[in-house]
C-alpha cells in the first residue's frame, strides 16, 4: 500500500576540496549565486546519484529498476512498459496509455519516486512524483578556485593507430614535451543544505509504498559513499536526516486520516523550526562541527511529528534527538 502520511525533510552536504555540482557553461566551475555568492547543488545532480545508490544496492529487486540510466535511451524502457502491460507498442488510445504507465512505476524505481515524462518515444503518459527535492544552497559563501595541474604525458597522433606507432611517436618526443598541463576547479569548503517534499496523494497514484520510502531516506544517507571521484573532493551527508511527519490531531479517525494524507502545517513552517549557523569562534569553516544546528522541538505544530534518522538502516527516532546527533540539539 501507499504511503497515507504526508513527509517534509531536510539534510545537509559537506564537501571539502572538491566541486559539489560543475556548471557546464561555466567551464565546469562550482555553481554559485552571483548575488550572495551562495554555492548551491541542482536536484538533478541529488536524484542522480539516489538513482546511482538504488540502481546498486537494489538492481536485483523486482520493482527496483531505474529508468534515467547512464548512457541509455529510456525509450527502449518505455516501450517495456507497453508490451509488458500488454498493448501494442503503438497503442495511444487512453487505457492502453494508462496500462503503460502503471507498468512503468511498478517497474522502475525512480519513476513512482520520482515521476517522469514516458511520451517521448512509445507514449505512456507522463507521472507526476510523490518525492520533490530542492536545490541545495550552501549556508555562507563559497569560493570557487581555479587551479592549474600538471599531466605527467600525453595523448597525441593520429587516431586508430597500432602499439608500434605510439610508441615510435613517444621516443621521437622530448621528454619536456610528454608533459601537458590542465585545469581543477573546486571550493575549499561548503556546507549544503537540501529539502524534500513527499506527498501522500501522489503516492497513491505512483504506489509509492512505506519500503520505497525506507530505501529514499538510506540512498540519502550513502548516495555520496558509493560516488566518489577526484573532481568531488571529499562529499558526505552528514548525518541525521531530519524528517517531518504529518499525523494529524483530529479525534475523528476518517478527519485524521484526511489530516496524515494532506498535512497539518505548511512545509516552510516546519523548515523555520530548524536553525544553523556559524559558531561564535568560527571565521572560516572547514568542517560541519563548526556549525550550530539547532531544532526547536516545542515549536513544531501540532499534528506533526519530528524524526531523526542517523544511520540508513537503523529505524527513525521520533521525537527526541539521538545522541549520535551531537551537533543538532533542541
Amino acid at each position: 500500500m501507499a504511503i497515507a502520511n504526508r513527509y517534509e525533510f531536510m539534510f545537509f552536504i559537506q564537501c571539502v576540496n572538491g566541486n559539489p555540482n560543475g556548471d557546464p557553461d561555466m567551464g565546469n566551475s562550482p555553481r554559485v549565486d552571483p548575488e550572495d555568492m551562495r554555492g548551491y547543488i541542482t536536484d538533478v545532480a541529488i536524484k542522480r546519484r539516489i538513482r546511482n545508490y538504488v540502481q546498486a544496492a537494489y538492481s536485483q529487486d523486482e520493482g527496483m529498476a531505474i529508468i534515467m540510466q547512464s548512457g541509455s535511451n529510456i525509450n527502449k524502457f518505455i516501450a517495456k512498459s507497453k508490451e509488458l502491460s500488454g498493448v501494442e507498442v503503438t497503442a495511444k488510445d487512453k487505457k492502453s496509455i494508462e496500462s503503460a504507465r502503471k507498468c512503468a512505476c511498478a517497474q522502475f524505481y525512480d519513476v513512482r519516486t520520482f515521476g517522469a515524462v514516458l511520451s517521448t518515444g512509445p507514449n505512456a503518459g507522463q507521472v507526476r512524483g510523490p518525492v520533490q527535492i530542492t536545490f541545495a544552497k550552501s549556508i555562507d559563501p563559497i569560493l570557487p578556485l581555479d587551479i592549474s595541474i600538471t599531466r605527467m604525458c600525453v595523448a597525441e597522433g593520429d587516431k586508430d593507430k597500432d602499439f608500434e606507432y605510439y610508441q615510435d611517436l613517444e621516443d621521437k618526443t622530448a621528454e619536456d614535451k610528454l608533459r601537458t598541463m590542465g585545469r581543477k576547479q573546486f571550493i575549499p569548503y561548503g556546507l549544503y543544505e537540501a529539502r524534500g517534499f513527499i506527498s501522500a496523494n501522489l503516492a497513491e497514484e505512483t504506489g509509492f509504498d512505506e519500503k520505497d520510502l525506507k530505501i529514499l531516506f538510506e540512498s540519502i544517507l550513502n548516495m555520496y559513499e558509493h560516488d566518489r571521484s577526484a573532481s568531488k573532493g571529499e562529499m558526505s551527508v552528514i548525518s541525521p536526516l531530519i524528517i517531518f511527519k504529518h499525523v494529524g490531531t483530529d479525534s475523528d479517525e476518517t478527519q485524521r486520516i484526511r489530516q496524515c494524507k494532506l498535512g497539518c502545517a505548511a512545509a516552510h513552517k516546519l523548515f523555520e523550526t530548524v536553525s544553523i549557523s556559524k559558531k561564535e569562534h568560527v571565521q572560516l569553516p572547514r568542517d560541519y562541527t563548526d556549525y550550530d544546528c539547532k531544532v526547536k522541538l516545542a515549536a513544531v505544530p501540532k499534528g506533526v511529528e519530528v524524526g531523526f534518522l542517523c544511520d540508513p538502516y537503523s529505524e527513525i527516532v521520533w521525537g527526541n534527538i539521538p545522541s549520535e546527533a551531537d551537533w543538532i540539539y533542541t
